[in-house]
């Protein structure tokens, strides 16, 4: 449900006539868009009373408010896409143009300097709940957007693309609008549109070629796209339990069935975009499904290596699941973080390497298709690399092989990606994990956010980065002495964490803390391992610990990257510290494999108590 506004305050002059119908086919548009109620402003009457009487209607309610001007002349697949953001954020039209007076900034638009505008507003935005104060705030102004920009509206970007939109003056431009239109295959391009416009090298070209003919065939058979991403899930599954067998045939097969159930990982947000079918927990179960999909694949693969004799495979599965991990924490607040300096940018943040850095990328960025372009998208190792890698590898060498190639690209990838980061979040001057739930997002427990927090000391990186090179000087000593003779490293833990949790209440505002999560859960994975090496836990179990812990953390970041509701997610199961202090505990008393086996039954039962009824409740 979303209500919407034709506004008249954009000066046309069209006939009585022209512009009624015109109104009247917008209106039929956003009926079609699944708009419940419509209201078109009045010239000459107190319009921004109105609307601002409007905005309040739809902030009581707790809908966006879709505003259009009533001589747009648009596919209605644009106003559709405009009223079915995915993630519930406020969303504007552009098309691109240089003199436009707007930028879009990493699919997000905000004001563009003199000079530096590469689209225009084509007079329709829908704007979230959330946001809709700044229109109440605005309403008197003639440049509504603008004056919401200057104000911190920070909108996602719905581009024209294939098809077609203008706002009209005359009779003459709105018979060549209409003419323009009816000469796109509207529902073509749609379903050429529901594949990503910036994907990885391997996607673009060996998967994104043909997906949309599978697109087609599920929008056909009215799957939906929760149902798709169970078949990749059975697919990812079906490969790993086939690199557990480790026949070469078994491999080929497996390497197969990883591609395809990537395909398919592919088709369900391309069926999602195609048929607007979204919903609450839908982008969050495909970030879930994603990761545990991969993990599972890992975990195949070392046990097939471990089953053909093969020495440190499972080590080699449990590397990559804790750098991939980090990794795509880091990647959750960079992006937050970047969005956060497009909406806020601090004085002087124009100077520095940083910023060099961040205008080279954007050129390479600018540059697409050509090798330098594709070389910044493949060296990230991003999901597609890492999957091709994977399938290839897999059928022609064996599982600690593949595994082998996984860690080490990626280790180069997450050197080179926090390298340019980090420099790049220096020279932006602002912080970003302040922002939100800090201690959800830190996964603090009843010891830090009750006692230790509340003494509160120095700043929050140092302390989580002290934590993290600890826990792994820790594990280097247990792999390569005596695990037994060294119970001193455990119980230095404790001190770790007393240490580690003084600053959970400091604001997390530093140019480097948004590096803090992915620190804390660096550091807690490698006390599991370095536990494990200590009491010596068999490695799948390790695994499985760290597997469950994943979930937990993906599913704090994936509600907030795909505005899924939190209600109960987050809520400390012990919190990093508390089972932290658990697992050593129980290391020390000599009950380590014990202590791993119930940590992760009360993380599993935790994280699907929680999930079940959320999703329950968004149903």
């Amino acid at each position: 449900m979303t209500l919407a506004v034709l506004t008249a305050r954009t000066g046309h002059a069209l006939p009585d006539d022209d512009a009624d119908r015109l109104a009247g086919e917008l209106t039929g548009a956003l009926r079609a868009a699944g708009v419940s109620a419509v209201d078109r402003l009045v010239p000459g009457t107190d319009e921004a009373a109105r609307l601002r009487e409007l905005a309040r209607q739809a902030r009581d309610a707790g809908e966006p408010l879709l505003i259009c001007a009533d001589n747009l002349v648009a596919h209605g697949s644009l106003l559709w896409t405009l009223a079915t953001e995915p993630a519930g954020r406020s969303t504007v039209l552009v098309v691109p143009d240089a003199s436009g007076g707007l930028k879009e900034d990493r699919g997000r638009v905000i004001a563009a300097p003199p000079g530096g505008g590469s689209v225009r507003y084509l007079g329709a935005m829908c704007v979230a709940p959330a946001d809709l104060p700044l229109i109440e705030k605005a309403a008197d102004h003639p440049d509504l957007l603008g004056e919401m920009l200057a104000d911190g509206f920070v909108p996602v970007a719905t581009r024209v693309r294939l098809l077609h939109a203008e706002q009209v003056e005359s009779p003459e431009q709105l018979a060549a609008a209409r003419a323009a239109m009816a000469g796109v295959d509207e529902d073509a391009v749609r379903l050429r549109l529901a594949v990503k416009e910036q994907d990885d090298f391997f996607t673009t070209y060996a998967v994104s070629s043909w997906s949309p003919y599978v697109t087609k065939a599920a929008a056909r058979l009215r799957l939906s796209p929760t149902a798709v991403t169970g078949l990749s899930v059975l697919f990812a599954i079906g490969a790993a339990l086939l690199f557990w067998q480790a026949s070469r045939v078994a491999m080929v097969l497996g390497g197969v069935l990883l591609y395809l159930g990537f395909v398919l990982d592919c088709v369900d947000g391309q069926l999602a975009r195609y048929t607007r079918n979204f919903d609450a927990f839908g982008g969050w179960l495909d970030t879930m499904a994603d990761r545990a999909k991969e993990y599972t694949v890992y975990a195949g693969l070392a046990a097939g290596a471990d089953r053909m004799g093969l020495p440190y495979a499972w080590p080699l599965a449990i590397t990559a699941i804790l750098l991939q991990t980090a990794r795509h924490m880091t990647d959750t607040w960079y992006g937050a973080l970047h969005d956060e300096a497009a909406a806020r940018p601090a004085p002087a943040a124009s100077a520095g390497v940083g910023a060099r850095l961040t205008a080279a990328s954007v050129k390479a960025q600018s540059q697409r298709g050509s090798l330098i372009y594709w070389a910044k998208r493949i060296v990230v190792f991003p999901i597609g690399e890492r999957w091709a890698l994977i399938s290839v590898l897999a059928a022609v060498t064996n599982g600690r092989a593949t595994l082998a190639a996984v860690v080490g690209f990626g280790l180069l990838a997450a050197g080179y990606t926090l390298a340019l980061r980090s420099l790049r979040a220096l020279s932006m001057r602002v912080g970003v994990l302040h922002t939100v739930d800090t201690a959800r997002h830190r996964d603090d427990g009843p010891l830090v956010r009750s006692v230790l927090s509340r003494v509160g000391a120095g700043r929050p990186l140092p302390f989580a980065a002290i934590f993290t090179v600890y826990a792994l000087a820790a594990v280097t000593v247990l792999a390569t002495g005596e695990p037994a003779g060294h119970p001193w490293l455990l119980a230095l833990a404790a001190v770790a964490v007393l240490i580690a949790g003084f600053p959970g209440r400091v604001r997390h505002d530093g140019a480097l803390d948004w590096l803090v999560p992915a620190a804390l859960r660096a550091a807690e994975y490698l006390v599991v391992v370095a536990v494990g090496l200590y009491g010596a836990v068999p490695w799948p179990l390790v695994f499985l610990l760290l597997f469950t812990l994943t979930l937990r953390h993906y599913d704090l970041t994936a509600r907030m990257e795909k505005g899924a509701p939190a209600t109960g997610a987050g809520l400390a199961v012990l919190g990093w510290d508390g089972r932290v202090l658990l697992l050593v505990l129980a290391a020390i008393a000599g009950f380590a494999t014990v202590g791993t086996v119930l940590l992760a039954v009360l993380v599993t039962g935790a994280f699907l108590t929680t999930a079940a009824r959320d999703w329950r409740a968004s149903r």
